[in-house]
């Protein structure tokens, strides 16, 4: 529900400006039609004034929205760089290692919290062996499990 009101802001910010540039207009029209300037200050005050000031405020509420947008996309991309970085120094295991299971998409294979697959719908969960019989090439992201060969 809070995810709801913080794209509202962007939204409303829109809103406040249109209206703020009705605002305006009707106050340029309302002085437009009278020849008197002391019967035009009413509508340059009410009008133009009250509406310059609205849309300044719509402008400052997508302003704030861009930011907010902004900061959420650096956060999760710092949030993916600080969770490759903690795999790359616990030397790279992975739980799917040992299971011997890795995410197969269209044409690679992946480890389980790889992040390239995780969107797409071909994505499956496979057997590492099923996966090199498939012809899938391993990742070159997240560097996935090969099966070594072993010489008796």
């Amino acid at each position: 529900m809070h995810n709801n009101f913080g794209r509202l802001g962007g939204q409303l910010g829109v809103l406040l400006c249109v209206i703020g540039f009705i605002a305006i207009f009707v106050g340029w029209n309302g002085s437009a039609s009278h020849n008197v300037i002391m019967a035009q200050f009413p509508y340059l005050i009410s009008g133009g004034i009250a509406g310059l000031a609205i849309v300044v405020v719509g402008a400052a509420m997508l302003i704030v929205q861009s930011a907010r947008e902004d900061r959420a996309r650096l956060e999760a991309t710092l949030e993916r760089v600080i969770a490759a970085v903690q795999h790359n120094a616990n030397g790279g295991s992975a739980p799917v290692a040992s299971a011997g299971m890795v995410l197969a998409g269209a044409a690679s294979y992946h480890r389980m919290d790889c992040t390239l697959p995780a969107d797409r719908e071909e994505a499956h969960l496979v057997p590492i062996e099923e996966a090199l019989s498939d012809g899938l090439a391993p990742c070159r992201v997240c560097q996935p499990p090969t099966p070594t060969t072993r010489y008796v």
